[in-house]
């Protein structure tokens, strides 16, 4: 394959965990050629053999971005203060339809209020959900959905086991930790699920959901599993209301530690788009455990 016969694929987050990992991806497979968008490229000048201006919240700069591009990965930050993700993501479908775009993969969750019938409000799960539509009716020769989990990388991050009333390390959560409802995954390999993706759109249908999911546990399996790796941790229940006054933006995540409980990460049994977003990728995520018996070093209490 000559170096004009690679496809382009412009990738939104790229310094992050998910763009980051599609980055990586796509930079294994020679008929690619990945374009970074930053707001920054002089910052981030080695993400990727193309680093590009590009901003969700500056409409016209994405024209340029899109320029011969055949696919984007578009993911967003709700947790970005101003954010507004639904704006964001209608600015870079409009503009990439305009750019001849032929493939767009949107990174999306499940839809908490239609699951729940609205007993629980995630906003943060919901919104990116509804954007799903959005894609879906662009009109792009190809689209497909990938759908992040729980990150591993929560664990060690904001997450983390935190020291307890009792001294012990761990875990004060809203949710019964008997219950298997976390699909877990390492949030680095949902790359690989849409490199596989873009190199075979025809694989799964067009608006297929592409799950990625190394593990299905409790937290109660999670300790357990973590106890084997010679962790000592404990976990605590809470109720939810009691845990929604801990911090400021507590009382979303027990709503969604109820939702997890109530219905599971995904919301529904996902065998099979998980088995296909498997083949897709072309290989089977990385399990809990051995992700962990890598990466999760706490700190000591």
């Amino acid at each position: 394959m000559t170096a004009k016969d690679r496809k382009t694929i412009a990738v939104f987050g790229a310094s992050g965990h998910q763009g980051g990992g599609v980055v990586r991806a796509l930079q294994g497979d020679s008929r690619f050629r990945v374009r970074a968008l930053t707001r920054d490229p002089a910052r981030h000048g080695d993400l990727a053999e193309e680093v590009v201006a590009a901003d969700l919240n500056a409409p016209e700069s994405l024209g340029q971005a899109f320029d011969g591009v055949h696919g984007v990965f578009l993911v967003t930050n709700f947790w970005e203060e101003g954010t507004d993700e639904r704006a964001q993501a209608m600015a870079a479908v409009r503009a990439a339809r305009e750019a001849g775009v032929q493939h767009f993969i949107w990174s999306t969750v499940p839809d908490v209020e239609a699951i729940s019938g609205s007993k629980f409000h995630v906003p943060h799960f919901t919104l990116k959900a509804k954007i799903d539509q959005i894609v879906a009716e662009a009109g792009f020769a190809h689209h497909h959905f990938v759908v992040a989990p729980f990150f591993y990388q929560n664990l060690t991050g904001s997450m983390a086991p935190q020291m307890q009333q009792d001294g012990s390390l761990g875990w004060t959560l809203p949710i019964d930790p008997e219950v298997r409802a976390i699909h877990m995954g390492d949030i680095g390999e949902l790359g690989i699920i849409v490199a596989g993706a873009f190199a075979d759109p025809d694989r799964a249908a067009n608006g297929s959901h592409l799950p990625l999911v190394g593990d299905f546990m409790s937290f109660s399996e999670i300790v357990a599993t973590l106890g084997q790796l010679g962790h000592d941790l404990s976990f605590n229940q809470v109720p939810r209301e009691v845990f929604a006054t801990f911090f400021p933006g507590a009382g979303e995540l027990a709503e969604m530690f109820g939702y997890f409980e109530a219905h599971t990460y995904l919301g529904s049994d996902m065998t099979d788009a998980i088995a296909l977003a498997n083949q897709v990728a072309g290989r089977a995520p990385t399990p809990f455990a051995e992700w962990a018996r890598i990466n999760f070093k706490p700190a000591a209490g």
